[in-house]
């Protein structure tokens, strides 16, 4: 009785919490919110001056006691008070305020694969002390893997790859349970990462992560296609201390990311060699499944397929496929219920 009266006043949430982005689903709503994992604080007043776009905006551009920063750190929680103010916000952001006290949301929300007790805790508290009734946790792959309607809960093999931000969830579902699987902290960012030490490195040129985002998404690929492509970088140059303009070529940015991309593909092959041979079959014929924004760099499925010899797919909207997943287990929960990562009960802080 008591949860019909909350359900009154209040709409289940899906949160899809990433390491760059968060994405939130609302019941019977959809995706209503896909924003930057970024928060602006003051420190001198200890006080959050934004979340979000807003947040990320500042990024490079804030004066000393100004920090915009990153709450998650590949996949996991760096900064329990700051991450529970982002929660919070988000939450708010599709509650109206005078409703607040009884719009206490059932969440479920994605957590990477493989991570610890302390971790998964850590998300959960920080979820509910940011004002969510209930917590539910959900493995990302699995999520992903709903989200893409695989049919998990059937006898037969599911290969998800899902390239966050933050992390690379590989696994391979059956029954409504991962059979294998492995966690990389290895993904977009790192992808980032690689450009910025190769513009030090080859160019003696500082650039920022923005900088080096914008270079993968435009030239980034893994195999060339004939035509050359390049792009302009602009940032400080490390000799003279001046700006300065270089311009990367699809070939060097290849290069820049080369070894973290084959270490992307080990993890897959990995995993399938740790996959039992009856489930192996069910992989041949149903395929590997990218998602997450990862699974958009250029020609990332192409190596996938050759390298394993199994038909590779990127699934149809691959940035949300957590959070859809998330919203699928909300509207279903009884039924979905097993896929849920298991927690002791507590009492929920009011």
């Amino acid at each position: 009785m008591l949860n019909k009266f909350f359900r009154l006043f209040s709409h289940d949430i899906g949160i899809d919490l990433g390491t760059a982005n968060t994405l939130v689903y609302v019941q019977k709503q959809g995706i209503v919110i896909n924003e930057p994992s970024v928060v602006a604080f003051n420190q001198k007043t200890g006080q959050v001056v934004a979340v979000g776009n807003e947040a990320k905006a500042m990024v490079g551009r804030t004066p000393s006691h100004i920090v915009a920063l990153r709450p998650l750190i590949e996949g996991v929680i760096s900064d329990f008070e700051i991450t529970q103010e982002m929660i919070s916000y988000f939450i708010k952001k599709v509650h109206s305020p005078r409703v607040s006290f009884f719009a206490r949301p059932r969440i479920v929300i994605g957590i990477p694969s493989g991570i610890t007790e302390v971790e998964r805790r850590a998300v959960r508290e920080a979820t509910l002390m940011a004002g969510a009734r209930e917590v539910y946790l959900v493995e990302e792959p699995m999520a992903a893997a709903i989200g893409a309607r695989l049919p998990i809960q059937e006898p037969v093999g599911n290969m998800i790859v899902d390239i966050g931000g933050g992390t690379t969830n590989i696994a391979v579902i059956s029954l409504g349970g991962i059979v294998s699987s492995m966690n990389l902290r290895l993904a977009g960012d790192h992808l980032n990462q690689d450009i910025i030490n190769y513009a030090r490195d080859e160019f003696k040129l500082l650039i920022g992560e923005r900088t080096a985002e914008e270079v993968k998404i435009a030239i980034g690929s893994v195999f060339g296609n004939g035509e050359e492509m390049e792009c302009p970088v602009r940032g400080r140059d490390l000799i003279t201390g001046l700006p300065r303009e270089v311009f990367i070529t699809d070939e060097q940015a290849r290069e820049a990311m080369g070894k973290s991309i084959k270490s992307l593909v080990k993890g897959i092959k990995e995993v399938i060699e740790a996959t039992p041979p009856e489930l192996i079959s069910d992989l041949m014929y149903r395929g590997i499944h990218l998602a997450g924004g990862g699974a958009l760099l250029k020609g990332f499925d192409k190596l996938v397929e050759k390298e394993t010899r199994i038909a590779t797919k990127i699934i149809e909207d691959p940035m949300t496929a957590v959070v859809r997943g998330c919203g699928i287990i909300l509207e279903d929960l009884d039924k979905l219920r097993e896929v849920l990562v298991e927690y002791e009960e507590e009492d929920t802080p009011y």
